[in-house]
């Protein structure tokens, strides 16, 4: 017996850049920020608005105050004034509806920017996304979390505004009399103090209760996806049960919220009338010594209204918390950095693929430990091995689906790495053992892919794939829509192998992609493929020894590494790689496939 040793090379590492702190939140405040200058000049245009409405909101109370004057001193010229303030509350109502009407745009620019660059930089980060977050937590951030943190451009806006007419009020108590002013400025440290608890712990808060729906929202996509799993094993109760786990800390934290939220409230209800009577006494006392008018002791009552607006600013506060919040979660999305591409373009060749000294590591354990491979450009390589060895990681790395810590990954001499995007994807093609059937059509589904192959190739592929049978049969044949189709799994991976063929390429990988065919239809695909396929290399995940037979090369992975490389044939002869297929059965070399073949260590 003859094996080939794993050949040796030089390492090289990878660092990936990660933010530092607390996930999400360095990505999480410039997210915002992006956010706010994608939407720059509606929330310039907000921000003037809610200026004019402030302003007339802080002129109204003098042009009322003047009118008072003016009808208990000549009343002959009070029309003027009159009309002034009827134009005042004309403005405020229009200032209002058009704040209205431009803060909820910005909200829904500003959110559906979020999703389309979250989005986009989900599936540029790829499967390493699904590693980190549950598919359910995903779509609760890019749908909840980033309504929420879409508001917080509009939100900012209205902060200032609530800000400033409180400052406003203030500046005019002090232009009737600074008296009036340095009353209110007495209890101003306690309204602080308000709001600084109120911003802090509704934070806290805040942040636990989205994340407890985002623990909800993943558990109830996992039961989604698994509903056949669980109506076969009558656990729907306790599925219940396990999505509703977090409800609890959902209600609890939301409690908090409204406690929190209501004790900022109670405690402004508390102080605000107190300063409010605080203000009010003082003009009495000053109209008393004749230094204050009826008008101005108006105006002077509707200022100190303004000025304790703490509810409205508590309002806004709690708003933009929660922006800040969702913001954080979003970013935290960010914090998996997108794949990098380069511009290089490959060389004339067959697709001789190598992998130099990989290794990988998820969730702290090294998966694939200093793996050296190298399949010649036209041949096939079947990879093998128990469940849990790595073989569709080792996959996912010879197409970069996934880039390896250390090592490196070649396609006819040059770094996946250095490839450009478009490049890399047309010369390597895959197919997979649940294989996505995205598209309209099944003619869409074939040709998923950019651009898309003309339709003489995507039939052609569909015959080699032996799809094309059941196709036919089809109410409406190619042009059948898939949510009409109703597909077994080894017809879904038909058609995951007809696309992957109609794509074409120098290096095709199929990971378990034939899992779930027959014999009859596996060997015929597996003929086709190995020995009628020209040109390309082909990377094969095995878990059946006919299809191992019929590779070039076998390459037996055994905890993490390849233990050897060798003919089907002669690695046979050790019994623990027999033991890999379920026994001793004799390898499968024939032309007809073998009866009762057993299977084994698919993953």
């Amino acid at each position: 017996m003859s094996l080939t040793a794993p050949r040796s090379y030089g390492s090289g590492r990878f660092p990936t850049p990660r933010g530092e702190g607390p996930p999400g939140v360095l990505h999480g405040g410039a997210l915002l920020r992006a956010a706010t200058r994608h939407s720059g000049v509606r929330c310039v245009t907000l921000g003037l608005l809610t200026t004019a409405a402030t302003a007339a909101s802080l002129l109204l109370p003098a042009a009322l105050g003047r009118t008072l004057d003016v009808l208990l001193t000549d009343p002959s010229r009070a029309t003027r004034w009159v009309l002034y303030c009827t134009a005042l509350v004309l403005a405020l109502a229009v200032l209002d509806a058009c704040e209205t009407v431009l803060g909820a745009t910005t909200n829904a620019r500003a959110t559906a920017w979020l999703r389309e660059r979250l989005t986009g930089h989900v599936l540029g980060v790829g499967p390493r996304a699904a590693g980190r977050f549950r598919p359910g937590e995903l779509v609760a951030r890019l749908v909840g979390n980033a309504a929420q943190a879409g508001t917080a451009p509009a939100g900012l806006a209205g902060v200032l505004a609530a800000l400033a007419a409180p400052v406003g009020a203030v500046v005019a108590l002090w232009l009737i009399n600074p008296w009036l002013a340095l009353v209110f400025l007495g209890g101003a440290p306690v309204v602080a103090a308000v709001l600084r608890a109120f911003t802090i712990n509704s934070s806290e808060c805040v942040a636990r209760y989205q994340d407890a729906q985002g623990r909800i929202a993943g558990a109830l996509s996992e039961a989604i996806g698994g509903a056949r799993t669980i109506a076969a094993g009558g656990t729907a109760d306790k599925e219940v049960a396990r999505i509703l786990r977090p409800l609890p800390e959902l209600s609890r934290e939301g409690h908090r919220m409204w406690r929190v939220q209501g004790r900022a409230a109670a405690q402004a209800v508390a102080v605000a009338p107190l300063l409010q009577i605080a203000v009010l006494a003082t003009a009495g006392l000053l109209i008393a010594q004749h230094r204050l008018s009826i008008g101005e002791l108006l105006a002077a009552s509707r200022y100190a209204v303004l000025a304790t607006g703490v509810g409205i600013l508590v309002g806004r506060l709690g708003g933009l918390v929660e922006a800040r919040a969702s913001g954080r979660r979003l970013g935290a999305m960010l914090d998996e950095p997108a794949a990098t591409y380069g511009k290089r373009h490959l060389p004339p060749g067959q697709g001789r693929l190598e992998l130099c000294e990989v290794t990988v590591r998820r969730a702290g354990r090294t998966v694939l430990d200093g793996v050296d491979l190298v399949v010649p450009g036209g041949t096939t390589l079947a990879v093998v091995g128990r469940s849990g060895t790595g073989k569709s990681l080792l996959a996912a790395v010879a197409g970069r689906l996934a880039d390896p810590d250390s090592g490196e990954v070649l396609l006819d001499g040059v770094p996946l790495r250095e490839l450009d995007r478009r490049e890399l994807r047309r010369a390597i093609g895959y197919a997979f053992e649940r294989p996505a059937l995205l598209g309209d059509t099944i003619e869409d589904t074939i040709g998923f892919g950019h651009p898309p192959p003309p339709p003489d190739r995507i039939r052609a592929a569909a015959r080699t794939a032996r799809a094309d049978d059941f196709v036919h049969r089809l109410p409406r044949g190619f042009a059948t829509p898939c949510a009409e189709a109703p597909l077994s799994g080894g017809e879904s991976q038909r058609l995951g192998l007809a696309r992957a063929f109609a794509r074409g390429g120098r290096l095709l990988i199929l990971d378990d992609a034939l899992s779930s065919l027959d014999t009859v239809t596996e060997h015929r695909v597996t003929e086709a493929l190995f020995r009628h396929t020209p040109g390309g290399s082909r990377l094969v995940v095995a878990h059946r020894a006919s299809t191992a037979a019929r590779a070039d090369t076998v390459a037996w992975l055994d905890g993490g590494r390849v233990r050897a490389v060798g003919r089907h044939a002669e690695l046979w002869e050790v019994a623990e790689y027999r033991r890999v297929f379920g026994g001793g059965a004799a390898p499968y070399e024939g032309d007809a496939p073998p009866g009762g073949e057993q299977s084994g260590g698919s993953r």
